[in-house]
């Protein structure tokens, strides 16, 4: 999930951002350059604020620092190459939505007793920072609203709606892992042995949680095979969220086949959520298909292939 860093310091993102992008502030005028992105400067300072909001909670390596470093100065450049890109392919931001967006913002702020002063502060940004950063957003939900239109996006929260309904599943797992580059044989060989467990939990010769231990090739072997709770997306592959959804509380699913090998699973518990209407619903579907289609990602490794990128920091 990516989210302005700035907005993440106030706490407030799952009310306000969802799963935006991680939009990062412009530079502030003035400021020396810690890289140039097709002519565009990305400030020292702003550099340097991003690094303080990471200090690592233990003494590292000169070269731990190094990377970290250069990660934070990754996170500018794809910030800084999405919202050129953006600037190219979406009209510029509406002053009315602008407007609401920073109504939201003094809304959550006063929640907390907070002023837009004290965001700025802790966030280590400037008005005219926070402004392009609530610019950049808004052109990032209407870039998705061209892309996804109504008919794909209801199509996909009907398919997905448990997951907008935020309902959570928590199950148990046995795997029998495939060799690399498996044969046939190896394959036949794994689905006998896990078809076996099955039959002997399901013929009550030995718990789930006991064959766990003893046969599966997941981590979560120690813990009698607890995979703990996950939602419909982006925790489990989906042939393992689509068999665990679809399994009632206290039961076996059926093998369940992934590339890596055959999984059991156990359904142990189950949260009801609550539920969702796709009218209040449209900005989330689409951050999610964007999310899922690596979209954000997709942009960014095509406009760095043309980019000249100057960095000026080590």
């Amino acid at each position: 999930m990516r989210i302005s860093h700035a907005f993440r310091q106030l706490g407030i993102v799952a009310a306000i951002l969802a799963i935006w992008p991680n939009f990062v502030s412009a530079q502030a005028p003035g400021d020396k350059a810690a890289a140039r992105v097709n002519g565009e400067d990305i400030a020292l300072a702003e550099f340097n604020a991003i690094v303080d909001l990471r200090p690592s909670p233990v003494p590292v390596s000169k070269e731990l620092q190094r990377e970290m470093r250069k990660a934070a100065l990754d996170m500018l450049v794809d910030d800084l190459l999405m919202r050129q890109y953006l600037r190219r392919h979406v009209a510029p931001a509406n002053p009315v939505d602008i407007q609401k967006e920073y109504d939201k913002l003094h809304e959550a702020l006063a929640k907390q007793k907070k002023t837009i002063d004290h965001f700025l502060l802790e966030g280590k940004m400037t008005a005219e920072q926070l402004r392009a950063d609530v610019i950049a957003r808004l052109q990032w939900k209407a870039y998705l609203q061209a892309r996804f239109p109504e008919a794909d996006i209801k199509s996909y929260y009907e398919a997905n709606k448990v997951f907008f309904d935020n309902v959570l599943v928590r199950a148990s797992q046995i795997l029998v892992r495939f060799n690399n580059s498996p044969t046939a044989e190896d394959k036949q060989r794994a689905r006998a042995k896990i078809d076996t467990i099955r039959q002997e939990i399901l013929a009550g010769k030995v718990s789930f949680e006991d064959a766990a231990r003893k046969y599966s090739d997941c981590p979560s072997r120690k813990d009698g095979g607890d995979l703990g709770n996950f939602p419909y997306k982006f925790i489990v592959v989906e042939p393992i969220a689509r068999a665990t959804f679809t399994t009632k509380k206290g039961e076996l699913t059926d093998v369940v086949a992934t590339d890596i090998g055959y999984h059991l699973l156990k359904v142990t518990d189950r949260t009801a959520g609550a539920p969702s209407r796709f009218e209040e619903s449209r900005d989330a579907v689409r951050d999610v298909m964007a999310q899922e289609s690596d979209l954000y990602q997709r942009i960014l490794a095509e406009q760095r292939k043309t980019a000249k990128i100057e960095v000026f920091v080590q």
